[in-house]
């Protein structure tokens, strides 16, 4: 009998990402991953860099955010029945070298979610935006008793199981809250190290002020709503 063939796929969301997604595809083809870009309403020549590039994607007519543009690629993934499916940076930040970790965990159940964590091996720098990943690693230990390090990393693989929760459901989106329930109901989670890059071009889907809006956003959900979910 012939063994079922394992299929992943890598959902790149971009907003506004002309400036490094084509070094992105470049770099995933080289890894040989069946990949899918999520183009989130962008406004700059991402979509007409897609077409020349002739790759798999989907056009969203309005920028509906990272949330929304995530869980498009993990209706997709439902649907084509991909056995996992992970998230990925198109900014150039996320290294396709530390895919296959993510994969292998998948494949073999070591979890249900691998995450990409800057911290397994490294201590958090000190900044802002550190402390708000320090708090959201807080309110998720104290509603679950497990430590996440990394909660905010944007390097998630998923099993179908999981892609098919998020994908039927608009509340559960690629964020640390989303982790948090996972946690509590039973499901896997484990961080795996990886090195991220710095971003090069293009704009982050979380300035300053929208980063302070969604670290008190989640910590409201995990510590208020999460016990009640």
């Amino acid at each position: 009998m012939n063994k079922k063939i394992f299929r992943t796929l890598v959902i790149i969301p971009a907003y506004n990402e002309e400036g490094s997604i084509g070094s992105v595809i470049e770099s995933l083809r080289h890894s040989g991953v069946e990949f899918l870009v999520v183009n989130d309403g962008s406004k700059d020549g991402t979509l007409a860099l897609l077409k020349e590039l002739n790759v798999n994607f989907l056009d969203l007519p309005v920028n509906i955010g990272l949330h929304g543009a995530v869980q498009a690629g993990l209706i997709y993934a439902s649907v084509k029945k991909y056995d996992c499916a992970i998230q990925f940076d198109g900014d150039g930040q996320h290294r396709p070298e530390y895919l296959p970790v993510l994969m292998r965990a998948i494949e073999g159940n070591e979890c249900d979610v691998a995450i990409g964590s800057r911290f397994v091996n490294t201590k958090r720098p000190a900044s802002m935006r550190m402390l708000g990943s320090r708090l959201i690693s807080s309110a998720i230990y104290l509603l679950t008793k497990k430590f996440v390090s990394d909660p905010t990393s944007g390097m998630r693989a998923y099993s179908q199981s999981v892609i098919d929760l998020m994908a039927a459901n608009p509340n559960y989106g690629p964020e640390p809250d989303t982790i948090a329930y996972l946690i509590r109901t039973g499901r896997e989670i484990k961080e795996f190290h990886v090195d991220m890059s710095e971003r090069t071009a293009g704009v982050s889907y979380l300035g300053f002020t929208s980063s302070i809006k969604y670290m008190i956003r989640m910590m409201v959900s995990i510590l208020l709503i999460q016990p009640f979910r």
